[in-house]
């Protein structure tokens, strides 16, 4: 199936719901239909070109000149399996929380703590999406996807995919350019449960049983309880990523805050909480007409009606000197950031 439109609108099309138009937009759901509508259509080379799932990860400041794609394969199926694991080939456009409970539901381990995450598979594959303890770059085997500028499909290892907190080739070497079409998973008939973040654990143990259903009902319990539902004040989750800081600064912070939650991080670096620091600059609950930050989570930016998209993004730059002002360190936005 395939979608094809000239200025189409995408407030629907994003979680933060703002009012923005792309030139031209095509959604496929078979990856004959992208190279069909790319060998009829050579005037594409010249338009700019944005990869667009679920939008749960993007603000639009201004329209988009150009042609959005969005690879909505469909499709869940065992491609291996062996006593301790199974792997899972998934389409790109599948709900990632639909993903989560089916292998839930299955009693496969791996992704549990990932529950509720907003956004579909294929953006979860280039975002490295995590919480609570996991990343999905563990559970990743193979990425699979057409390339833009050689024409061609392939499958990269998950070892090709350079990996990193919240970060891939996908956003730096192959952005735009590489269409993620279906990704591999491997997953655990025996996990081992993380469960040493925060309250997770004594939260789970309150529903009796440790096991997967379990936690997964307590992390969508907690996210719940933390994040506004996008349907109703229409934000991207954590606007901004955990900045990770050389431990001799975070000593330093220490000294003068030290109630300020600090987590370790790889080469011995220091992982601080961002929606802390946040919140430490009194930016918590503030409103500036329909932009604001959440009342429960300094981290969740908000359109709480009719902001947009610019409104939001200078509100994130003053929320960002403010934070460089108070504590020297410079938050970097976890959500992408369209016409900037």
């Amino acid at each position: 199936m395939i979608r094809s439109y000239t200025d189409y609108p995408l407030q629907k099309h994003h979680t933060f719901g703002t009012n923005a138009t792309t030139k031209y937009y095509f959604e496929f759901t078979e990856t004959e239909d992208l190279q069909g509508f790319l060998a009829a259509s050579k005037e594409w080379s010249n338009w700019p070109i944005l990869i667009l799932g679920e939008g749960s990860n993007m603000l639009f400041v201004t329209d988009f000149p150009g042609l959005i794609i969005n690879p909505n394969v469909p499709g869940i199926r065992i491609v291996h399996e062996d006593r301790n694991n199974i792997w899972l080939e998934v389409g790109s456009g599948v709900v990632w929380d639909d993903l989560v409970e089916f292998a839930v539901f299955n009693r496969w381990g791996g992704i549990e703590n990932l529950s509720l995450i907003p956004g579909k598979v294929g953006a979860a594959a280039v975002q490295n999406i995590g919480a609570y303890g996991m990343e999905i770059q563990n559970q990743i085997e193979s990425v699979t996807g057409f390339d833009l500028e050689t024409q061609t499909e392939y499958t990269l290892e998950a070892s090709e995919c350079q990996y990193a907190y919240r970060d891939s080739i996908f956003k730096n070497q192959l952005k735009n350019r590489f269409i993620i079409t279906s990704v591999v998973f491997k997953l655990d008939k025996f996990p081992e449960f993380i469960l040493n973040y925060g309250d997770l654990k004594a939260e789970t143990e309150k529903l009796g049983a440790i096991n997967l259903r379990n936690i997964r009902k307590t992390v969508i319990s907690i996210r719940e309880s933390k994040l506004p539902d996008p349907k109703v004040a229409g934000n991207a989750g954590s606007f901004f990523k955990n900045p990770i800081i050389e431990s001799l600064l975070a000593e330093q912070l220490r000294a003068t805050f030290p109630n300020m939650p600090h987590y370790p991080a790889p080469e011995g670096k220091t992982k601080l909480a961002a929606g802390w620091l946040i919140e430490q600059c009194g930016w918590k609950g503030f409103r500036r007409g329909d932009a604001g930050v959440h009342e429960k989570q300094a981290l969740v930016l908000v359109n709480y009606g009719n902001a947009t998209g610019k409104e939001i993004y200078d509100l994130s730059e003053e929320i960002k000197q403010s934070v460089q002002q108070k504590f020297g360190v410079e938050l970097e936005r976890e959500v992408n950031v369209i016409g900037e």
